[in-house]
C-alpha cells in the first residue's frame, strides 16, 4: 500500500471540495482498502465520511424510507421496516459477504463498489477499467464470471453487489448532494453506467458528488424473493442472481419487477419482461418467453457461455416461486 493523506470533513461542502481536489471518500472501506493494498487504487488523500451526518432510517413523506448513505448493511437488513415492507432488500444483503463485512460496509460505498474482475485486480494485466487503453485481458482470458449483457469491446467486467440488484428490482433513488450544494436524485436504475468506451467510469457520480441516501418508494407488496446461484453457499460473488417482485391479481400477474445481478457491468432491469410478464396467467411458457426476452441480445466470451441457460433456469425457477409454481 503507498503513503496517503487522511482528512476528516467538517462538513458535506468540505468534502466535496476534497473529493473535488482528487482525494478518494472512504466510509466502511471494505472494498476500497482491499484494492489499496492491492495498487489497484492508490489515492494520494482519503477522505473520511464518517463525521458526516448521513445514518438513520426514515420514513419519506409519501410513505416510503430514506435511507442514508452511512447506514451499515447490516442495521438495513435488520430493520423491521425493511424486513416487513422491502424483504427483497434484506435477503439480497444477507446474501453477500459475512456478517463481519456488512457490519462495515455502507449502504452508500455499498453502491459504488468496483469489479471483482481478475484481470482489474491484477496491475501486472492489461485493464481498461483500471488503466484505459491497455486492453482487456478478459476478452480472450479467462472470462467465467464476466458479462454476457450490455458489455463492450473495451470491458466485459460485472458489477457484483447484491444490494443494488433488489434496489433496482425495488425502483430505488440515489439522493446525491453535488458540489454547488443542491441536491439531484438519480434512478438507481440509472446510476451505475455500461461500459461503452469509458469503462473506467463505473457511474453517473461526477467530482465532488457525495450519495448522502437511497430513498425506497412506498412499498408495493407481493411476492419478493432473491435468489443468488454461485460457486459455493456463503461469501462468494453471484455468477447470476435475480431479485424479484411479484404481485398476484387472482390467477394472474398484476404486476412484476425484475432485476438481474452479475450478467452485466451494472444491475440488470429490462422493463419489457416486466411489461411482458403483467396481466398474464402464470405457466412455464410465459416464463420461457420471458427469458427470450431477458437474452435477446446476451452474447456469451466463451468461458462464461454457461450463463445463459443459468439465466434462463434461475429465472424460470424464481418466477415459478413467486406465482405459485405453474405448469
Amino acid at each position: 500500500m503507498r503513503p496517503f493523506q487522511y482528512s476528516r470533513p467538517g462538513g458535506l461542502d468540505h468534502a466535496g471540495q476534497q473529493l473535488a481536489d482528487g482525494a478518494k471518500a472512504i466510509a466502511g472501506g471494505t472494498n476500497l482498502l482491499d484494492l489499496m493494498k492491492l495498487e489497484v487504487e492508490t489515492p494520494a488523500q482519503l477522505v473520511d465520511l464518517n463525521p458526516l451526518p448521513l445514518g438513520g432510517i426514515d420514513e419519506t413523506e409519501e410513505g416510503g424510507l430514506r435511507i442514508g448513505a452511512l447506514v451499515t448493511n447490516s442495521a438495513c437488513a435488520a430493520d423491521p421496516r425493511i424486513r416487513r415492507d422491502y424483504p427483497v432488500l434484506a435477503r439480497a444483503i444477507l446474501a453477500g459477504a459475512t456478517f463481519q463485512l456488512r457490519n462495515m460496509a455502507t449502504t452508500g460505498g455499498n453502491l459504488c463498489q468496483r469489479t471483482r474482475c481478475f484481470y482489474f485486480y491484477n496491475i501486472d494485466q492489461p485493464c481498461n477499467k483500471r488503466e484505459p487503453g491497455s486492453g482487456c485481458g478478459a476478452i480472450g482470458g479467462h472470462n467465467r464470471i464476466h458479462a454476457i449483457l450490455g458489455a463492450s469491446d473495451q470491458c466485459i467486467a460485472t458489477y457484483p453487489g447484491d444490494m443494488a440488484v433488489a434496489l433496482a428490482a425495488l425502483d430505488a433513488t440515489v439522493q446525491i448532494e453535488t458540489l454547488k450544494g443542491r441536491t439531484r436524485l438519480v434512478p438507481v436504475r440509472e446510476f451505475h453506467r455500461l461500459p461503452g468506451d469509458r469503462p473506467e467510469k463505473d457511474n453517473v457520480l461526477e467530482e465532488g458528488e457525495v450519495i448522502t441516501a437511497v430513498i425506497l418508494p412506498p412499498p408495493t407488496g407481493g411476492k419478493h424473493l432473491y435468489r443468488k446461484v454461485r460457486d459455493r453457499s456463503s461469501y462468494a460473488f453471484a455468477l447470476v442472481s435475480v431479485a424479484a417482485i411479484v404481485r398476484m391479481d387472482g390467477d394472474t400477474i398484476g404486476s412484476a419487477s425484475l432485476a438481474f445481478g452479475s450478467l452485466a457491468h451494472k444491475p440488470w432491469h429490462d422493463p419489457r419482461v416486466d411489461a411482458l410478464l403483467a396481466g398474464q396467467k402464470p405457466s412455464d411458457a410465459l416464463f420461457d418467453k420471458a427469458a427470450d426476452v431477458l437474452l435477446d441480445k446476451a452474447e456469451g466470451q466463451g468461458s462464461n457461455d454457461f450463463k445463459i441457460p443459468l439465466t434462463r433456469r434461475t429465472l424460470l425457477a424464481v418466477l415459478r416461486e413467486a406465482t405459485g409454481d405453474a405448469a
